[in-house]
């Protein structure tokens, strides 16, 4: 068995769409969800699935004598970020090296990096009059939306598209592939 621990931030939408996904698998399992923000909806989500949550500041995660032994305790292989807005520290990329993904609201390199997440990165492609937009899954590395990328996949914008539609259409994209992917890399490796 793999067991995924889903690091998150905010509402995740996307950490209970991969827990659900993976509730029948004989292969992988999300056992443990971690948030820095201790009100961040995504634990009420967790929680309603009967996923175990823990809560740990930045300076907890930064700390590998404190948090690597939380993973171990779950028996923590994978680590899958949806919505997490901390650096991962160094120690953790070595620790779980290509086996820590991520999911970004456009197609890297354009629209990535620090303070570019969520709404941030619609407003900013509407903005340039992109025709297209899409969501980029990664490898992640020691730079700020830097690690290799795995998969991407495409959305049309229609002129008369609003960051709204295009958050929307995103949000589908994320819904359908994120987990397939994430069972493709844990499955199969590095791709």
């Amino acid at each position: 068995m793999h067991n995924i621990a889903i690091f998150v931030s905010g509402n995740g939408t996307n950490c209970e769409n991969i827990i659900r996904y993976f509730q029948q698998s004989s292969t992988i399992r999300v056992t443990l969800v971690i948030s820095n923000k201790p009100d961040a909806y995504a634990l009420v989500r967790a929680t309603k699935l009967q996923t175990p949550c823990l809560i740990a500041s930045k300076a907890e995660i930064n700390d590998a004598d404190a948090f690597l032994p939380k993973l171990r305790q779950y028996d923590i292989d994978f680590i899958v970020l949806a919505g997490f807005l901390l650096m991962i520290p160094p120690y953790l990329t070595d620790a779980f090296a290509n086996r820590i993904i991520n999911i970004h609201p456009s197609l890297m390199p354009k629209y990535c990096g620090k303070g570019m997440y969520g709404h941030h990165v619609h407003e900013a492609v509407k903005a340039a009059g992109e025709t297209e937009t899409g969501i980029t899954i990664h490898y992640v590395n020691n730079v700020c939306d830097g690690g290799e990328i795995i998969q991407q996949f495409k959305t049309p914008i229609l002129a008369n598209d609003s960051v709204e539609d295009i958050e929307h259409n995103i949000h589908e994209l994320e819904q359908t592939h994120f987990p397939q992917v994430i069972e493709q890399v844990i499955l199969h490796g590095k791709r």
